[in-house]
């Protein structure tokens, strides 16, 4: 039976009602548009960098299988949670059952630990190819791309089970509502009926080790980018360096400052505006703009591209 927010606390919650954006029908219908445009540009982006990358053996290097590990992250990222809030802005009833609403808060941990460690494991390939480019091949070889891509996926599901574990041992009862488009951990955790420190201290204490730790890592590696490169004596090389380093810090510098402070700012100065943006932020913008940042402004992957389409022409 579900509860809602006047019913008595003995009534368990069986399923919760998502209230993100707004009521209006007319502006859902709006927002439906606007999220379907950005979820088929972000499938569409990732899914052509993906096939560009496995086609052209020229694009067989380390970079390009962290990018191709990147944008299928990517795809799992926003498939996470864009679809059920395209079905949340139609429907007449915005629910999801609590499993379902716990089944997508492990997804969308895995995914955002999975993300932030691949782009610190491109933080160190760039480092690799810019400052030791003699030894980049040698220090870049295919077990070490391999290990650093699974090591980020075993922590990502890691960082996921751990939360969701304890997260499974909480009790929902009162108010089902949850004033967010998504199920993400902080807003679940406001609605507990039970004791929930234990899982604010491992939710801070996870989201801090892994974030604060690929931060520093994705930072020393653009630092000694950034150093490296100031050595070019070359305008345009120091051009070229400096254009991709700032994309790509801009890129991080957001997911990180965004899934940051919506995981670890206290409840009391909770805003649902503001959560709301920083989602849409890391987990919706993020991989819509990643293919377009560190693939399609690319000159490798742009004449690749042109190749493969020259070639589906050829073939009509």
């Amino acid at each position: 039976m579900t509860a809602g927010g006047s019913i008595s606390e003995e009534v368990t919650v069986t399923e919760f009602i998502l209230l993100g954006f707004s009521s209006d029908p007319q502006m859902q219908i709006f927002l439906f548009l606007v999220f379907v445009v950005i979820y088929l540009i972000t499938l569409g982006g990732n899914i052509v960098i993906m096939v560009v990358i496995r086609a052209d053996s020229h694009l067989h290097t380390p970079m390009y299988f962290f990018l191709f590990h990147l944008s299928f992250v990517d795809i799992c990222y926003s498939s996470v949670t864009v679809p059920n809030m395209l079905r949340i802005f139609l429907a007449a009833h915005k629910t999801i059952s609590v499993y379902g609403c716990i089944a997508q808060m492990f997804f969308i941990l895995l995914s955002g630990g999975a993300e932030v460690l691949i782009l610190s494991a491109m933080a160190y390939d760039r480092y690799a190819a810019i400052c030791d480019p003699l030894r980049y091949m040698e220090i870049m070889n295919k077990g070490i791309c391999v290990l650093l891509v699974s090591g980020a996926w075993t922590t990502g599901f890691l960082y996921a089970l751990l939360n969701t574990v304890f997260t499974l041992k909480l009790h929902f009862c009162g108010s089902n509502q949850i004033l967010h488009f998504s199920c993400e951990l902080p807003p679940l955790l406001q609605l507990s009926c039970t004791e929930t420190l234990t899982n604010q201290v491992v939710l801070l204490t996870s989201v801090v080790i892994l974030g604060s730790s690929t931060f520093l890592f994705t930072l020393i590696s653009y630092i000694h980018i950034i150093s490296t490169v100031l050595r070019i004596r070359s305008a345009e090389g120091r051009r070229k360096a400096f254009s991709t380093c700032s994309s790509h810090l801009i890129v991080v510098g957001l997911l990180y400052l965004t899934g940051f402070l919506q995981y670890t700012k206290p409840s009391s100065v909770s805003s649902v505006v503001l959560d709301e943006i920083f989602s849409i932020e890391y987990s919706v913008l993020t991989p819509m703009l990643n293919p377009i940042i560190y693939s399609l402004k690319n000159k490798e992957v742009k004449t690749a591209l042109r190749k493969m389409l020259g070639k589906l022409k050829f073939l009509k």
